[in-house]
């Protein structure tokens, strides 16, 4: 029921979040077969929705892309717009520290297949950053640092294919990958345009202003 949950998500907002890895890409996702809003097929809607649930809808679609609880994404929130005045664009700020998680790099990087599943491998303990082990999904990385799976880990069956499935994989041009260490390195800053959440950002930031 919960992974049926999960789906249920993305045909509520109309749009793909990519919460189920390959499957999102596959012509059995729930939003190809049912591209309509869960619930009866003909159920109408009383009329358009309120101004509040615009800014809700976007809020929440970009919280459930980067799979983040309520606290946590309203904490990037407010760190962006306390930056207001001191950054080029507050937006592009917000989505600078969510793409500079680990657990979202360790996505990025084609090492997991979800953000939901990089949390997990991230909170079991699965990589070293700069050679160092860290659990915390949530840590800051900056330009210069690695990533790499720790040694006992690879030995799981689940990354048996993992080198043939990351030549096929594309990475963001903020990141490199050493495919035959299978390291991942930071080498610049995010940049928005590639990121594209389909969200509008700035709807986010009046959510949480009123």
């Amino acid at each position: 029921m919960a992974k049926k949950a999960v789906c249920r998500k993305c045909r509520r907002y109309g749009v793909k979040l990519f919460l189920k890895g390959e499957k999102c890409f596959s012509p059995k996702c729930p939003m190809v077969r049912r591209p309509y809003p869960p619930g009866q097929k003909r159920k109408r809607r009383m009329g358009p929705p309120s101004e509040y649930a615009k800014l809700l809808a976007e809020k929440q679609k970009l919280k459930l892309w980067y799979n983040l609880r309520e606290r946590q994404f309203k904490n990037y929130v407010k760190e962006a717009l306390s930056q207001r005045g001191k950054v080029e664009d507050a937006g592009h700020f917000l989505i600078k520290l969510l793409e500079m998680r680990l657990d979202n790099v360790v996505f990025r990087l084609g090492f997991a297949k979800s953000r939901r599943q990089a949390r997990q491998l991230v909170s079991h303990g699965h990589f070293l950053v700069n050679g160092k082990p860290v659990n915390i999904p949530s840590y800051q990385l900056k330009i210069g640092d690695v990533i790499s799976f720790r040694p006992q880990k690879l030995k799981k069956v689940a990354f048996k294919d993992l080198k043939d499935q990351l030549k096929k994989h594309t990475l963001p041009s903020h990141l490199s990958l050493d495919l035959e260490k299978l390291e991942g390195k930071i080498v610049s800053e995010p940049k928005f345009e590639e990121v594209v959440p389909p969200v509008d950002i700035y709807s986010v930031f009046e959510f949480y202003s009123k």
